[in-house]
């Protein structure tokens, strides 16, 4: 079964190429140039778009215009290369990468997305509870690396690849496949437009 999946809820866009879970290829960019690294990874993979059984998107949370265009473009694929689908919390395949630690997404507004007894959340960098010697990952541990090292936990060096939502873990954490168009994003908040108008 050869599997596409991406992720473009935050900074850096992952996608990845899977055959039978066996990975093809893998590419890291951003959400900008996604469809130029689905087709790299296609060359690369030496398959057609056709040849694709299925895609996998990550859901979020995240940015809001990332996930966006990750769900549109999944959501494109799916229609008019008739291919069912499934979709993955951000935070879910960030932790799979990372066995143990905890998934920290920079949510903005001085605010981080992450998972508390397994449910994603949004809070304050300060109200994130961490144990002494917590190993924590994503790009929202990394832009409150002092805060959470005071807190005594470990956030690894900025170059490891652990701080990204590898496509490669949402392709193997989907569930059943279903209809794309029916997969619905994980915003845990109001987008900021809709903030603004209120």
């Amino acid at each position: 079964m050869l599997t596409l999946a991406f992720d473009t809820a935050t900074q850096v866009a992952t996608s990845a190429l899977l055959d039978d879970g066996e990975v093809l290829g893998e590419r890291v960019s951003r959400a900008q140039v996604l469809l130029e690294d689905v087709d790299a990874l296609l060359r690369q993979g030496g398959a057609h778009p056709r040849d694709l059984d299925a895609v996998v998107v990550g859901i979020g949370p995240g940015s809001f215009t990332g996930v966006r265009i990750g769900l549109a473009a999944a959501r494109g694929l799916a229609l008019s290369l008739d291919l069912p689908g499934a979709g993955v919390s951000t935070l879910a395949a960030l932790a799979a990468g990372a066995p143990g630690a905890v998934p920290v997404i920079d949510a903005r507004r001085r605010e981080v997305f992450t998972l508390v007894d397994g449910s994603p959340i949004v809070l304050a960098p300060a109200d994130v509870v961490v144990e002494r010697g917590a190993v924590l990952v994503g790009d929202g541990a990394l832009r409150y690396r002092a805060l959470f090292e005071e807190k005594g936990a470990v956030v690894p060096d900025d170059a490891d690849e652990r701080h990204l939502p590898r496509a490669r873990f949402h392709a193997a954490l989907a569930g059943e496949l279903g209809a794309v168009d029916a997969i619905e994003p994980l915003y845990l908040r109001v987008p900021d437009a809709e903030r603004n108008v209120a």
